[in-house]
């Protein structure tokens, strides 16, 4: 008899929009399979230090004073109010500073000039007419020079170690200059169905399979050239590629920073110290730095653990809330990853599961330096992290975690950015997220007695409101009672419940805008919204059974991005636009785009709101949309690309000079009796599915979408 995990069936309405059920064991361990790990009750934010004003009496937030990113690089100019630079003799410049101009001229108010692209289910990458893709790299590829050729009959975890890891999500470029720049990926998790042939079951793997996905989870550096004068970019093929480099889960070493660094919760036989991890798991999404870093968010790392049952009695409530059973010893979706290492198991190391769920930080800019776990931004299931530098030159880094009911979070630094390019202002930089104050959300809608659940606007036309930021920890000083301040940054989930933060409908990325400071949130859908025993609807996840998701827009108080109040609205909810339950910022509905189940967002340079899809509900492939979100042309959405069937839209990054988008094509084929003889999609190569990211550019060499 197979011991092979249980697929999901799909009967009825999607619970995660419309992923297969072969998505929903391999991405996340069949977290719908499981009770919802919030299973507190705490209340709504009801005592609102300002009064409640409507979205339409909100004074615009001011600019994001001189913060900006070369096409993901580091900063150039002074801020008003940061500590300055620091007298030292001359230093080499940071790669990719020189790249880190403005973005000329202000926010982007005018029409998107593509045609958007029709839904469709075809097996290949769409773009709009006038514009061009390419495979930048995928699964098995080289990454560290020398690396062997792939073969799939062949695999080893030496060679998975250097080459391209699997299913990619977060995608970053930065610059070194002109011509190159590096591509920064997250490789969130494996599907052993699609990656050997023969495949039967999690527990007929080799042990050096199970290694083999080991190190095909991770990230990967990888150094890029422009084609000629074009938007297109390949890998460099030759020469020393310093800066090339994988980071996995079986090998890497990680550095944990922070108050919770060294606690009792973070040591174990292997670590008594608490301070080093090996490896880091389920990479989702993340964000660029504006000192030139990487942050990757550890999202469903509770399907990596076995033994939960034998853990001690007194963590168990613990592991409940962050998704791992602790009534039997393989839950349903186990990796059984424990066959590899032992560490894994929970009854023999019940500690290990704590060093996972954390922000992690690489500098790809130097190889040879160990990545880091920052314990200050605190441990939930991280969608990922993206930073701005608020007027006073703190940082301030906003996080989703993306779970049904869960929470959102924000984390403003002690110390302030640096400016400039100097190796003593990076080196100050670099220590910016290891202290600080976190925070989570508590929303309120001033319509909350018109909410009924269907997703029918107030009579103020607008889904919109008032918060505040609640505090949970600052440094060593915890603000949440019975709980120290490592007790919070190590269960911060139950630091929530207790504080009454808003349940909230996946909240997965949160990305604030360097020209206008607002920050834009995807929660990508709740299909348990308002069942017997969950939270209902509320005026920022107004509608129950809520399987398309919705656009979040935050507004901090005074424009000051580490305020603890601020306005919010919902310019976007998500589905067929005919379906009255949507909204699209006032705009004339039959003219945008159907869109369901947003994931990512990111931001051209001229301010445009680009999302990402990942279940799309309404029966077409995923793919990728944009926006204005000022002026006349707010909401106008337009779908951009769409991925192969099977495929999520992940990324998305588009350069700082506008003429490449770059999306990571996540688990093509991933559909339930799919395997790698019998491929359910046959992109990119013809033969069998493989993840990879792709690069669009506009044919006349203008700037992408204007």
């Amino acid at each position: 008899m197979s011991d092979r995990p249980r697929l999901l069936p799909l009967l009825g309405a999607p619970r995660h929009g419309a992923r297969d059920a072969m998505t929903c064991l391999y991405r996340c361990g069949n977290a719908c399979d499981h009770p919802v790990p919030n299973r507190s009750d705490n209340p709504y934010f009801g005592d609102l230090v300002d009064a409640e004003v409507s979205r339409r009496g909100v004074v615009r937030a001011g600019a994001a004073g001189a913060l900006v990113l070369g096409f993901g690089g580091a900063v150039a100019g002074a801020l008003a109010g940061a500590a300055p630079a620091a007298a030292a003799p001359a230093a080499p410049a940071v790669p990719g500073a020189g790249e880190a101009a403005a973005p000329a001229g202000g926010v982007g108010s005018g029409a998107l000039t593509f045609k958007p692209i029709p839904p469709n289910k075809l097996d290949t990458l769409v773009v709009p007419n006038g514009y061009d893709h390419a495979v930048v790299i995928k699964w098995g590829d080289p990454v560290v020079p020398d690396a062997p050729a792939f073969d799939v009959h062949a695999q080893t975890a030496a060679a998975q170690a250097e080459q391209f890891g699997y299913n990619n999500d977060f995608v970053g470029v930065l610059p070194i200059d002109r011509k190159r720049a590096l591509l920064v990926v997250n490789h969130e998790y494996t599907n052993e169905d699609l990656m050997f042939p023969g495949f039967t079951s999690q527990e007929a793997l080799t042990v050096e399979q199970v290694r083999v996905a080991m190190a095909a989870h991770g990230m990967s550096v990888v150094e890029l050239e422009r084609v000629d004068a074009t938007g297109q970019w390949r890998p460099v093929r030759s020469g020393r590629r310093q800066y090339n480099r994988r980071v996995t889960a079986l090998a890497t070493r990680f550095e944990l920073t922070g108050p919770a660094a060294g606690s009792a919760w973070l040591r174990t036989a292997a670590d008594p110290k608490g301070r080093t991890v090996i490896g880091t798991l389920n990479n989702c999404a993340g964000g660029v730095t504006p000192w030139g870093t990487v942050l990757s968010g550890e999202e469903n790392f509770n399907q990596y653990f076995v033994g939960g049952d034998g853990a001690p009695e007194e963590l168990k409530p613990k592991l409940l809330r962050y998704g791992i059973p602790t009534d039997v010893r393989y839950p349903s979706g186990s990796r059984k990853w424990e066959r590899a290492d032992e560490r894994f198991d929970l009854a023999k190391h019940p500690n290990e599961a704590h060093r996972f769920g954390w922000v992690v930080e690489i500098d790809p800019f130097d190889p040879e330096s160990r990545p880091r776990k920052h314990t200050a931004l605190g441990r939930v299931k991280h969608e990922g992290a993206n930073v701005i530098v608020a007027k006073s030159g703190h940082v301030v880094a906003y996080m989703g975690d993306d779970e049904r009911f869960d929470y959102l979070y924000k984390f403003v630094s002690d110390k302030k950015f640096m400016p400039g390019n100097s190796w003593v202002a990076r080196k100050h930089n670099l220590t910016l997220l290891e202290s600080g104050t976190l925070y989570v959300a508590a929303l309120e809608g001033n319509s909350a007695t018109e909410i009924d659940g269907t997703g029918k606007l107030p009579t103020d036309g607008a889904f919109d409101g008032r918060g505040r930021w609640i505090k949970l920890v600052s440094g060593n000083r915890s603000y949440v009672d019975g709980m120290t301040a490592a007790d919070v940054l190590t269960f911060t989930r139950l630091a929530g419940d207790k504080v009454g933060a808003t349940k909230m409908d996946r909240p997965e990325d949160v990305e604030p805008s360097q020209l206008t400071g607002k920050v834009y949130v995807a929660l990508t859908n709740n299909t348990d919204r308002g069942k017997a025993g969950k939270a209902a609807a509320d005026e920022a996840n107004p509608r129950n059974l809520n399987k398309h998701g919705q656009i979040l827009e935050l507004v901090e108080d005074r424009g000051d991005n580490t305020a603890e109040s601020f306005a919010w609205s919902l310019p976007i909810v998500c589905g067929d636009p005919t379906d009255p339950s949507t909204h699209f910022a006032g705009y004339d509905k039959s003219r945008v785009s159907p869109i369901s189940c947003p994931d990512n967002v990111a931001f051209d340079a001229t301010g445009n709101l680009w999302i990402s899809t990942d279940g799309n509900a309404l029966g077409s492939n995923d793919g990728l949309f944009a926006t204005a979100v000022e002026g006349p042309e707010r909401g106008h959405l337009k779908q951009f690309l769409t991925v192969p069937l099977g495929a999520e839209t992940c990324g998305p990054f588009i350069t700082k000079d506008n003429r490449s988008v770059f999306v990571a094509v996540q688990h093509p084929g991933e559909i339930t009796g799919a395997s790698v003889e019998n491929p359910a999609s046959t992109w990119p190569d013809g033969d069998f599915a493989k993840p990879g990211v792709v690069v669009t550019w506009r044919l006349d060499g203008r700037p992408v979408g204007s």
